[in-house]
């Protein structure tokens, strides 16, 4: 008896309190807050993401259901990588061909550099043979003053000197010729080297597409709605799933001018959401809009200058949040309190049950 007693004391306790914290969160959602303190209705929010893909394609997997606690770097899904996969085969065989490439090139100017060298020592020879020729000719020249050589030997020397002469020329357009031709063959080189980079360049963008079929968290967080399904076909761009980020909720809401123009950002706020009156959430204030939200239909009046409405948004600490991860929610509606003037006490029925 004395055991049930006890339990039952215990609960009318916990009724007490809880009564107690309620009639108190009651008497703060009305206007009776002490001077230099404002408050507001809102909402938890947080960052919202979207895990999509970078290219059209078939989803393969997905490893996270709605309402999974993700990490950054997590793989959530993943896309058939088959097309990918052979297209990086065939870059790699491209690769292959455009590096024999080179090597078939540089053989080619090494052979044009030959015939270079070839076509220099046809001109000395030439040449030699042009210089013969015409002491030749010169001496026939001479001797046929005294009718020492007939006109004939004069005419066979003569033509001897124009035949070594166009054989000069003829080594002269082969050397040309040749170097031309090394010039091309320097072309291709330089053309197989620019297929070489263009096939490692088709190579790390196949990688990359593959490693980008691979979708991970980009924060921790947790999964929201699952949009796609496996075996569905997507376009670029395409939401597989949405992650709601979690080291960075906040609450919005709103106050009228004369109190929206002494919040200074870096303000204290306290946040008491409907669903667990009994606890109050540390914030801080980290936006204050430059503009009204929403306006009268006219503004002409001092008194009507006051209801415009400006946009507040405070940020709960990214190490509370951690803490209670578990607990982290969005969508929740609650109040927000904020003071003002930075030498007012809080009320206790704010710093008492303060999560830590």
């Amino acid at each position: 008896m004395a055991s049930n007693r006890k339990r039952w004391l215990i609960a009318l306790l916990a009724v007490a309190l809880g009564a107690g914290g309620y009639f108190a969160w009651q008497k703060l959602k009305g206007d009776n807050l002490p001077p230099g303190f404002a408050s507001g209705n809102g909402r938890i929010e947080a960052v919202e993401i979207d895990i999509a893909t970078k290219a059209p394609g078939r989803i393969r997997d997905i490893l996270a259901r709605e309402g999974d606690l993700v990490s950054v770097g997590q793989v959530l899904a993943q896309m058939d990588t088959v097309q990918l996969e052979a297209q990086y085969r065939q870059a790699q065989a491209q690769l292959r061909r455009a590096t024999i490439g080179i090597d078939t090139a540089k053989s080619l100017v090494t052979q044009r550099e030959a015939e270079k060298k070839t076509a220099t020592a046809v001109i000395a020879q030439r040449s030699a043979e042009l210089d013969a020729a015409d002491r030749k000719l010169q001496r026939s020249e001479q001797l046929i003053r005294t009718n020492a050589v007939s006109q004939q030997v004069l005419d066979d020397d003569r033509a001897a000197a124009n035949g070594a002469r166009a054989a000069v020329a003829a080594a002269e357009a082969q050397l040309a010729a040749s170097e031309a031709a090394i010039s091309a063959a320097g072309a291709q080189v330089v053309d197989a080297e620019a297929a070489v980079e263009a096939a490692k360049a088709a190579i790390e963008s196949i990688k990359a597409d593959i490693t980008d079929s691979t979708l991970r968290a980009p924060r921790d967080g947790r999964v929201q709605f699952r949009v796609a399904q496996p075996g569905e076909v997507l376009t670029a761009g395409g939401r597989v799933l949405n992650l709601v980020d979690l080291s960075e909720v906040y609450m919005t809401f709103f106050l009228p001018t004369a109190q929206a123009g002494r919040v200074a950002i870096g303000s204290e706020v306290r946040l008491v959401l409907d669903a667990a009156p009994q606890w109050v959430i540390p914030a801080k204030a980290t936006f204050v809009a430059n503009v009204a939200q929403f306006t009268p239909k006219t503004v002409e009046t001092e008194e009507e200058r006051q209801k415009l409405m400006f946009r507040i948004r405070a940020h709960i600490p990214p190490e509370l949040l951690r803490r209670h991860i578990e607990q982290v929610k969005t969508g929740l509606p609650g109040r927000a309190f904020i003071r003002l003037d930075p030498n007012a006490e809080w009320p206790a029925r704010l710093t008492e049950h303060l999560v830590k």
